[in-house]
């Protein structure tokens, strides 16, 4: 099982590209778990054709304790778990609790075990590092990140952030830093600085996405756009960038 935490500036796509890349691993033939750990809990929308996840804070916040998958867990596009983590009432208590609180539940519940993903995604907040949402980093749960970034100063500057909080990480060996997705918002000279950016953070690009309408034709029919036409030239790049991922993990498909 190889566990990947894609971090972003909220806005940047970063949903959306996780949600198209769970789709193209699964149509790779793999199991795949995508967990959304962002208060909106909107991270898998686009694997369950709008059929609403209920959120794991949501869920205990009504019934004081979860001991079913099933109440937490739905099965979305080409039997992708989906899980939301929720978070608390605006202004009332600490977003990051929510993430832990949702680990430490499927650790107790034996999720990996009863869904054997291959891979599980992490859809992470990137604006605030804080403990809670540099929890994947942090206790190890994910072995790689993808941080997913436009050419744009703040969502380089969010990148940024992200990356000091894995090299504070980086003596105890948790997640390594796989790379980035350069998701375009067609600024001027924008592939040349991303990949400039990325090499003065030690790392490289890994996949560059570029705009297009058809991602947003199919958003609004709850789909992501590989599963909406699997042979776009988008959604073709989208599968490339998800199958180097794959090669690289080591993960078999048996």
């Amino acid at each position: 099982m190889k566990k990947i935490a894609i971090y972003g500036k909220g806005g940047i796509g970063k949903s959306t590209i996780a949600s198209a890349l769970s789709a193209s691993i699964s149509l790779l033939g793999y199991r795949v778990m995508q967990i959304g750990c962002d208060p909106k809990a909107d991270s898998t929308i686009n694997l369950t054709h709008g059929l609403t996840v209920t959120p794991v804070m949501n869920y205990l916040a009504r019934n004081g304790i979860c001991s079913s998958l099933e109440a937490i867990v739905v099965e979305g596009f080409n039997g992708i778990a989906c899980v939301e983590t929720g978070g608390p009432t605006p202004g009332l208590g600490c977003a990051g609790r929510g993430i832990i609180t949702t680990f430490n539940i499927l650790d107790d519940l034996n999720a990996y075990e009863i869904y054997k993903p291959d891979f599980v995604l992490y859809d992470v907040l990137g604006d605030v590092v804080c403990g809670g949402f540099a929890m994947p980093i942090r206790h190890g749960y994910a072995d790689e990140v993808i941080i997913v970034t436009s050419g744009e100063k703040m969502s380089l500057f969010a990148a940024n952030n992200i990356k000091n909080a894995i090299d504070s990480f980086a003596e105890r060996k948790y997640a390594r830093l796989r790379g980035l997705i350069l998701n375009r918002r067609n600024i001027d000279g924008e592939e040349h600085i991303v990949q400039e950016f990325a090499r003065e953070i030690g790392t490289k690009v890994i996949g560059d996405i570029p705009r297009d309408s058809n991602i947003q034709l199919y958003e609004q029919q709850n789909k992501t756009v590989v599963e909406g036409d699997p042979n776009l030239d988008i959604s073709q790049m989208i599968m490339k960038i998800a199958a180097n991922i794959v090669n690289d993990a080591g993960v078999s498909n048996a």
